[in-house]
Order: C-alpha cells, then sequence, then structure tokens
C-alpha cells in the first residue's frame, strides 16, 4: 500500500516579539535546524516604545509541519505570540517591489503601458531606463516582472510579504 506524503501549504505567520537583538537570529536558526525554508521575512518595530517587533514569515510544509513550526516559536521565550494568518481565516498579504526596466523606442513605451495597467508608478527616470514601484499581492509582482522580463527587466529589489487579518480585531 502506498502511502500519499502529506502536500505542503504556503503558511504566513505573524510572530510577535521583544524587540531585542539576536531574537531574528533565534528564529532564523529554527527554521535551519529543522531544514525548514523561509520563503519571504519581514520585520519591523510596530512598539511606540520600541519594545516589540513584528515578523511575518512566508513558509511552506504540510500541516504536521507548519503545527510544529508554530509550537516551536512559541517555546521562545522572547515571543508573545505567533498567529498563522492563513489559519485565522480572511486576510489582506501586501508586498512591495522597485523593478528597474532598461529600454528605448517601443518597450520603453510598452513598459510604460502596462506600468499604468498595473498601478506602478515611475520613482526613477532617465532616457534608458525606469525604476517602477509597485504594490500588491505577490501574485501581481509576480506577473508585472514577468511582463517587464520581455521589456528589459535589469534588476528586482522586493520587500517580502506583511499581512493582517481582515476586520476590526488585532492578530
Amino acid at each position: 500500500m502506498h502511502i500519499k506524503q502529506a502536500e505542503a501549504e504556503r503558511h504566513v505567520l505573524a510572530v510577535t516579539v521583544d524587540n531585542e537583538a539576536g531574537i531574528l537570529a533565534k528564529i532564523a536558526g529554527l527554521f535551519t535546524a529543522r531544514g525548514y525554508n523561509i520563503d519571504s521575512l519581514t520585520v519591523a518595530d510596530i512598539s511606540e516604545n520600541h519594545a516589540v517587533s513584528r515578523i511575518t514569515i512566508v513558509t511552506n510544509g504540510p500541516p504536521a509541519v507548519i503545527d510544529q513550526i508554530r509550537a516551536q516559536l512559541e517555546r521562545l521565550i522572547p515571543v508573545h505570540k505567533v498567529v498563522d494568518l492563513t489559519e485565522e481565516g480572511p486576510h489582506v498579504e501586501r508586498e512591495l517591489a522597485l523593478v528597474k526596466v532598461a529600454g528605448t523606442g517601443e518597450k520603453r513605451v510598452e513598459a510604460l503601458r502596462l506600468a499604468d495597467i498595473f498601478r506602478a508608478k515611475p520613482v526613477d527616470t532617465t532616457t534608458e531606463s525606469f525604476i517602477f514601484e509597485i504594490t500588491g499581492a505577490p501574485e501581481k509582482i509576480d506577473s508585472f516582472v514577468g511582463l517587464m522580463r520581455e521589456l528589459g527587466l535589469v534588476e528586482v529589489g522586493r520587500t517580502g510579504i506583511v499581512g493582517m487579518m481582515r476586520g476590526a480585531e488585532g492578530a
């Protein structure tokens, strides 16, 4: 009898931690030591007194692995709370990217036309290139970058995903 391995699922984890030196290294080390991959990682101070930060981690794995990751994160001393936004329900995810495109003539015109459709804003312009700023769901950014590849993509910088639960309640 063949046992099918559990399918890997994408999960967005919001981790609230004390803003102290070494916490990011501890969390990254937890993933590394167990062979888990981090697809996206963002960190920001979220308190007025700079005492608390929020780390948003995007990872993949079967449900049992995600549960194990969450439990191990919750055991770390400076961690206040771990919320799996994917499991909690409807949430909003956004990412920001800077996309540099070089080109002249028709390719330049087409890059500007597509940027307008995607609501990407030119933040730097020369006679031979643009840097566009684009925000949105990761899939939107992936699509924009894919189209720009055909028009002279030079470089991409992405912030990583941030996410929040929909509605009036906090995570």
